[in-house]
Parts: structure tokens; sequence; C-alpha cells
């Protein structure tokens, strides 16, 4: 591969693929539907020791590490549900759960197309403390650069309200190393922990597959918190 720059130039299916997330519960390497929030499958718990083993790539992590919940989420920054949960449930469980020491999350990327890619390294480059504030970012515009004909003006454009320049956007584009260390987390999450769309999320090790609401992660994490006795 010599740049993922180049990626951009080859539709060839990429963003039709990711367009037709906009349908499902979920987005996945099929376009298959997801299961609906709170569905059981038979694998739906994973070893939390091993799921919180960090990957080559550093976790990005909101929250405090003594909180008595551990959510792990995948996402894809191309996934129309990721950026749905992103822009309207995300607020709520940081002010609710994150803020008051309740939930630990841990954002870990699982991208299923290369502008995923793209977009995935971008937000590692953004800078010490920035990753977050530019994930935000990039899901609350996702439809001016994810399906867009040109996605890669679209992504620089968005990127350049962080401070991107045209030169620092190619040269993180161009980071093999780190595109490497993505491939690889992507590959664990899959043989090891069975994702197979986004977002899914485990909680305290157990997998909840697709987006969900407020209420819905209130009945989630309510017997959670409830058996660590923590107060509403």
């Amino acid at each position: 591969m010599t740049g993922i720059i180049a990626t951009f130039s080859r539709r060839s299916g990429v963003l039709a693929a990711a367009a037709l997330c906009l349908s499902l519960a979920g987005c996945n390497d099929n376009t298959a539907k997801a299961p609906a929030p709170g569905a059981k499958p038979t694998d739906s718990t994973v070893s939390i020791s091993d799921l919180l083993k960090p990957g080559d790539l550093p976790d990005q992590i909101l929250g405090k590490a003594d909180a008595p919940v551990t959510i792990v989420e995948y996402a894809s920054m191309t996934c129309s549900h990721c950026a749905t949960f992103h822009t309207e449930t995300m607020p709520y469980l940081k002010e609710k759960y994150i803020d008051t020491g309740k939930v630990r999350l841990i954002f870990r990327e699982f991208p299923l197309d290369p502008v995923a890619y793209a977009a995935s390294l971008l937000t590692r480059c953004a800078g010490e403390g920035r990753y977050f504030p530019m994930l935000e970012l990039l899901f609350k515009q996702q439809r001016t650069w994810a399906f867009s004909e040109q996605p890669e003006a679209g992504l620089l454009a968005t990127v350049r309200q962080a401070g991107f320049t045209q030169d620092s956007f190619n040269a993180c584009l161009q980071d093999q190393d780190s595109y490497a260390k993505l491939q690889v987390g992507r590959q664990r999450a899959s043989a090891q922990f069975k994702v197979e769309s986004t977002p899914t999320f485990f909680i305290n090790g157990r997998i909840e597959r697709g987006a969900m609401t407020p209420a819905q992660l209130d009945t989630l994490l309510k017997p959670y918190l409830d058996a660590a006795g923590a107060k509403p």
C-alpha cells in the first residue's frame, strides 16, 4: 500500500457499502442487520482481563480507573449508527455516568473501509488530549465527508477546523506504521472478541451490539451499578 490517500480515488463500492449502513441497525462488513441493543448472542461474554489488555495502539479512555463499570466500545468512523450514538447518547453517558465516576469508557477503532481508516488516523494525529474532541467533530460532521463524492476533500475541510494543514493531513494519512497497527487491532477484535459490526459494546465483558438510546443505556447499566452499590 503506497498511502491511504490513494484509496480515495478508487471508490469501487467502499462508500457505497458504507452508505448502506444508513438503513441498518449497525454497520458491518456484510451489511447484515445487527442485533438490537440488549440481544444476547450465545457468546455474550468475554474474558474481562483479556478485553482490557491494550493493543499496539494506546487505548483512548474517559473516566476513572476505579469506576465500577467499564464499557469498551468498538466503532467505525464511517458507521452512521456509531455517529448517532456519539451525537445523541454519548453526551448523556458522559454527564450521568462517566463524569460521576460510575463508568469508564474505552474507545477502540474498528474501521470498516479505507475512509474509516483515514478518519481514525486523523483522530490519533490530533495531538495530546484532543482525541475525543476530534472524534466528536468527525462524528458530528460525518455526512459531509463519509458519504461524499470526494471524501478526501471532505475530511480535509473537516479537520482544518481542528488545526490541520494540507501538509499535516498528508503526513498523517501516510503513516504506515499506525495504519498497520489499526489493522492488527481490528483483526484482534474480530478474532478474539467476535466483533462483527459497529458499534459493538462490552459492558464489564458482556457484549451488546448496535447503537443504544439513553433509555436503553440506563436499562443496561442498572444491574451492574446496583450490584456495585452505586447510587443513581
